[in-house]
């Protein structure tokens, strides 16, 4: 455990770093994605372990969601790097004539990465690939509820990174409070609503740009022409996938009222399909994370109507991929982000029903509509307001780096992801750069006569 004592000399020393200008060759940048690429493929077994060990993860879920997706990253940010470092030209304006004009993206600094538990590898480590490409120093800071990730995390960047590069703080609440109190040049955390306020209210303290990737609880969409088979399979992959601890989880269904029974029934069909008809048993189905989750979902079940699943087992924090009919708003189960294998089924009868009743909750992280209807489609992405959306699927537009990924409102604010990454750890700098002569005289006192000269040229504009 990093002692909070410890976490000012260590901040100091990042800033020494930064200012030194180490950080800055797109040379060094690059060496060092290389590097963090090398020691990810590298470790892959040992990542699958820790996982494992933390809260059941199967190895398949963990290479997709936890290694292949960084390893891309990497891959895709060192394609592109050398021309987003490039200043960008702009156009000069006839104010400023002569001049030219540029836009620079410039480091912020040092950063603080805070990490979540449910993807705690690629979530701790995604923003300091942005981190490291922008040309910043970077403070980490993994979850400690997932201790085996967390200890693998601080090993690798001990082993491969000066500490006055990149380094890992580990600990509780207490190590978390200490690194906000730091006048960082940016922050980035990941994790709830609650704790991203908490978040913003130190960034503010600085004027600390901060860039919050928080939840909520994300609507699937399903209307009477959706392919109900494979509205199921996509649905249930999205939902259950991590046993529901995803921040992009369908958190709910709202589904045409003539087409629900059916759709229940396919739900069903592929939970079985791909889980097996008890899927405690599984190998390709996660646990909880821990105790006090386990009994929050637990309570989330109480008065419930179950459709399908419902089994719990306290020994190994297992709950069975789970579906609830004959929800209400009123429930408890809808009045907060479930993060768990927990599904409720809710209908209606319009689109606009639809519409509304999503628009009545705050605005999610992510939306999911599963329609034939064209007209519908652009119906709910124009009368809706999420993070990011999907047609006809769940989860997975945020596999591609060239989709900037971030919440809106309540949901997070700001983006990451390939190019968003980047600029997420940089400032957009403006620069202009005139030369001593000609020296335009228009602009200078004394303005006598001046004012219909400078009228005349804007109309030529």
């Amino acid at each position: 455990m990093t002692q909070p004592q410890d976490l000012a000399a260590a901040f100091a020393r990042q800033k020494e770093f930064f200012r030194a200008g180490h950080t800055r060759p797109l040379a060094f940048r690059e060496q060092m994605l290389r590097l963090l690429k090398t020691v990810i493929e590298k470790e892959e077994e040992a990542i699958t372990r820790a996982l494992a060990e933390d809260f059941g993860k199967p190895a398949f879920e963990t290479y997709a969601t936890e290694i292949a997706i960084l390893l891309s990253e990497i891959k895709f940010i060192l394609k592109y790097l050398r021309q987003w470092v490039a200043p960008k030209k702009v156009k000069s304006s006839f104010l400023n004539f002569p001049s030219t004009d540029a836009i620079y993206a410039e480091p912020y600094g040092v950063a603080l990465v805070i990490g979540a538990w449910n993807y705690p590898f690629q979530l701790t480590l995604s923003p300091v690939i942005g981190a490291i490409a922008a040309g910043c120093c970077a403070i980490l800071k993994p979850s400690e509820m997932t201790p085996a990730t967390s200890q693998l995390i601080a090993r690798m960047v001990q082993e491969h990174f000066p500490p006055e590069y990149l380094t890992v703080a580990q600990g509780g609440p207490e190590v978390s409070q200490a690194l906000l109190d730091l006048p960082f040049d940016k922050m980035f955390f990941t994790g709830s609503t609650a704790v991203g306020k908490i978040v913003a209210q130190a960034a503010a303290k600085h004027l600390t740009p901060v860039t919050l990737e928080l939840g909520g609880k994300s609507p699937c969409l399903v209307d009477a022409t959706a392919d109900l088979a494979i509205t199921a399979k996509r649905i249930v992959w999205g939902k259950f996938i991590n046993a529901g601890q995803t921040c992009v989880a369908p958190d709910y269904i709202l589904v045409q009222e003539n087409v629900a029974p059916q759709l229940l029934e396919q739900l069903a069909q592929a939970i079985t399909q791909f889980y097996g008809p008890t899927p405690a048993q599984s190998p390709d189905f996660a646990r909880i994370i821990n105790q006090r989750h386990f009994q929050r979902l637990k309570g989330l079940l109480t008065g419930t109507q179950i459709y399908a699943g419902g089994e719990t087992d306290e020994s190994t924090f297992y709950i069975a991929p789970t579906l609830l009919q004959n929800v209400s708003w009123q429930d408890p189960i809808m009045q907060e982000e479930i993060f768990g294998p927990l599904l409720p089924v809710l209908t209606y009868s319009s689109l606009a029903q639809a519409i509304e009743m999503v628009n009545a909750q705050p605005k999610p992280l992510a939306l999911y509509f599963f329609s034939k209807d064209r007209d519908a489609q652009e119906q709910v992405l124009t009368q809706t307001s999420s993070g990011g959306a999907c047609i006809n699927d769940t989860v997975s537009h945020l596999a591609n780096p060239h989709l900037p990924f971030g919440g809106v409102g309540p949901s997070g604010n700001g983006n990451y992801h390939g190019k968003a990454s980047f600029d997420a750890f940089s400032h957009q700098k403006s620069v202009l750069k005139k030369p001593s002569n000609p020296d335009i005289p228009l602009r200078y006192p004394p303005y006598a006569q001046k004012l219909t000269w400078m009228k005349r040229a804007f109309k030529w504009l």
